[in-house]
């Protein structure tokens, strides 16, 4: 199994890397002339400095806007002198410049804060970037300060490992897409998906970071074309380009009867064959085989595969070939037919997720043309699936992500037919596949590519399990 490289990590402050969780009560201990009881921690800890300000206020009467200011200058006060790095803290930032790997301070402290507890940890240097309460419009539990933490540094939250000590840090970190690790300070952090809570960072080290990512899960959707027959030495060209794009799972349609049990078994991959035409190859296991065992040539079949701690369901389809619409002087005059094909493979599918649907829907997308309401794949999109190309390419006219054809010269039209659908993941790459310069029909026999349809792959991110220690 695969999991997402490590792009960054990204660390709290406030009883993350420093023990000011403490200072910080204590400064409203003093400002609010009283002892803080455990009814009070929602609207200390983890909260910028304007909300216990503002919650300050309401209780005693006085200016909001004098009591944070107070508040600023009890804290730093006791930062300058009493500011502690949690254990551990700076062995891992230690580590992790070692191996190059770029850190960021995320914080819902204000700046002034912030700097002078930097300069308790020796400096700035040690993170490539920091972002305070005062750099973006809403701070934590908002996702906006690890999202712009994550723009600064070039860099996906997924493959993010954020470390935070409060309820109100993890829901920010979770909220822009990173992986957690929880490291409780006063309040206790119950684990989920996605998140590790740890007792503190002692023993943290940076292959055990890179073990919270999600897994990655790349699927690609293929039309074999007569099972590749129309192309020479077509087997060990199919097993080149599934080894060099470094797929996970292959949805097959013309699999010609018995291509994906060969591929699988050349592999050493798991499969379902299903019909003449329809076929599912998988590295992970297949747990369970779904939809139609008798299926005919068109039609869609299912496998669930288990990927670490999660079962994904894939789908692969293939709809009906005649009546393409952009041949039809009516486009809309056939498309009733891969209509009810769709539905029936959207009413087997249910409300199941996480799924991927994929298929040769011989159909364009209304994503793509517009000026044709085009319903099998609005049919999807109103059923909850999101197009992972169109995700991750949106503008149509300049990655238009033709699948066909790339042997069907003009007159044939050139046109995104074949779809890698899903409900339920993250998509973080989306691309056609075509290997070599292939030669036009009929001197094919020769290419490279063999296959009258591009490939598409996305690749997916799967959220890890929780683990507590």
């Amino acid at each position: 199994m695969t999991r997402l490289p490590l792009q960054a990590v990204l660390f709290d402050m406030d009883g993350t890397l420093v023990d000011t969780e403490r200072l910080w009560w204590e400064a409203v201990e003093q400002v609010a002339g009283r002892p803080l009881t455990e009814a009070d921690r929602p609207d200390v800890l983890g909260r910028p400095v304007e909300h216990t300000a503002a919650w300050l206020a309401a209780a005693t009467g006085a200016p909001a806007g004098g009591l944070a200011g107070t508040l600023h200058r009890e804290f730093a006060d006791r930062v300058r002198t009493g500011v502690v790095p949690r254990p551990g803290a700076l062995d891992l930032l230690d580590a992790l410049a070692r191996e190059q790997i770029p850190t960021a301070l995320v914080t819902a402290s204000p700046r002034a804060v912030a700097d002078t507890v930097l300069e308790a940890l020796g400096g700035a240097s040690r993170f490539a970037v920091s972002v305070t309460a005062d750099d973006t419009e809403h701070t934590k539990p908002a996702p906006d300060p690890y999202l712009a933490a994550c723009r600064a540094l070039g860099v996906d939250p997924s493959g993010c490992v954020a470390v935070e000590d409060t309820e109100t840090g993890v829901r920010s970190a979770e909220a822009a897409g990173c992986a957690v690790l929880a490291v409780p300070s006063l309040a206790p952090i119950e684990a989920a998906p996605g998140r590790t809570v740890l007792t503190g960072l002692d023993d943290v080290t940076v292959p055990r970071l890179r073990a919270l990512l999600p897994y990655r899960l790349r699927v690609m959707t293929w039309n074999l074309w007569y099972g590749g027959t129309k192309v020479h030495d077509h087997r060990a060209k199919q097993l080149k380009v599934i080894a060099e794009t470094d797929v996970d799972v292959v949805g097959l349609q013309e699999t010609y009867g018995s291509a994906a049990e060969e591929l699988a078994e050349a592999l050493g991959w798991h499969h379902h064959r299903a019909g003449t035409n329809l076929g599912i190859i998988s590295r992970f296991p297949v747990t369970a085989v779904l939809g139609d065992p008798d299926v005919g040539f068109y039609g869609a079949v299912g496998a669930r595969i288990a990927v670490g701690e999660r079962e994904v369901d894939v789908w692969t389809v293939h709809l009906d070939s005649d009546g393409y619409g952009p041949y039809e002087s009516e486009p809309l005059a056939h498309e009733e037919v891969r209509l009810a094909q769709m539905r029936d493979t959207l009413h087997r599918i249910g409300d199941t997720a996480p799924v991927v649907l994929v298929g040769d829907f011989n159909c364009p997308s209304h994503l793509d043309r517009p000026d044709v309401e085009w319903p099998v794949t609005k049919a999807a999109e109103e059923a909850g699936f999101g197009d992972s190309f169109r995700q991750a390419r949106p503008d149509a006219v300049r990655d238009p992500g033709h699948t066909w054809s790339p042997v069907h010269a003009h007159p044939e039209p050139q046109d995104r037919i074949d779809f890698v659908l899903h409900r339920g993941l993250r998509v973080l790459d989306s691309r056609t596949c075509v290997s070599g310069t292939p030669r036009t029909w009929p001197d094919v026999e020769d290419n490279d590519w063999p296959s009258d349809h591009a490939a598409v792959i996305t690749t997916f991110s799967l959220g890890s399990g929780p683990a507590t220690v």
